[in-house]
């Protein structure tokens, strides 16, 4: 595969955070008398606020915005046992060497994602989007075509790096070439990726700012 700038999502693909995300969601469900693995299987990938409205129909909008500031501390505070994931080090670091654009674009809030990118020592992307930066969230193609408008590139020269289902359609429906590391087995359209990954730590990538090329190891 060639390219010329990456776009990252961060929870799940780039930073293993998912102790992090389930303590704040089921300790959130069970004080709304919600059942915590309908909320977990909801929100992978989504805006919280997405979640919220989705779990809380009938209650007014301040109210909604209540809890997602009160979810939205918790989350930015617990980084216990957030770390990167495999390969991820690595892959930035090669990114950053070659002088390779790249971006993290994810559906986290500026506090959340930026505690879980410290937590896990990564390198500072030149574009960081995030939830406030966009009106409609992942699976929208919204924040991908961001990303790739703030790298200077057409989304068809970007790849984006993704574990979770509304992610990967997002990609998709930017035009994006799309890598799908770890995703369910389930995920809409998986057969429509470039390439299926169970880690980034099997991706290689040579080249320079205006062709990079992604190879696939063992």
């Amino acid at each position: 595969m060639e390219c010329k700038g990456f776009l990252f999502d961060l929870d799940g693909t780039l930073v293993d955070s998912l102790p992090a995300v389930e303590r704040s969601w089921i300790n959130w469900a069970q004080s709304r008398g919600v059942n915590p693995q309908e909320v977990l299987a909801f929100i992978h990938g989504k805006q919280a606020i997405t979640s919220l409205r989705h779990f809380m129909p009938g209650e007014s909008e301040e109210e909604i915005q209540r809890e997602f500031s009160a979810l939205e501390a918790i989350e930015a505070r617990d980084t216990d046992g957030v770390e990167a994931l495999p390969g991820a080090h690595a892959l930035l670091n090669q990114l950053v060497a070659l002088n390779i654009p790249w971006a993290i674009v994810t559906s986290g809030t500026v506090p959340v994602a930026h505690a879980r990118h410290a937590a896990a020592g990564l390198p500072q992307p030149a574009v960081f989007i995030t939830a406030e930066q966009v009106v409609h969230g992942k699976p929208q193609p919204d924040a991908y075509l961001l990303g790739a408008k703030m790298l200077g590139l057409p989304p068809e020269n970007c790849v984006v790096v993704e574990d979770a289902p509304a992610g990967v359609l997002a990609g998709l429906a930017a035009g994006c070439k799309v890598i799908a590391v770890n995703a369910p087995a389930d995920t809409p359209k998986l057969e429509q990726v470039d390439l299926v990954l169970t880690s980034l730590a099997s991706v290689n990538v040579t080249g320079s700012a205006n062709r990079a090329v992604i190879n696939i190891g063992s």
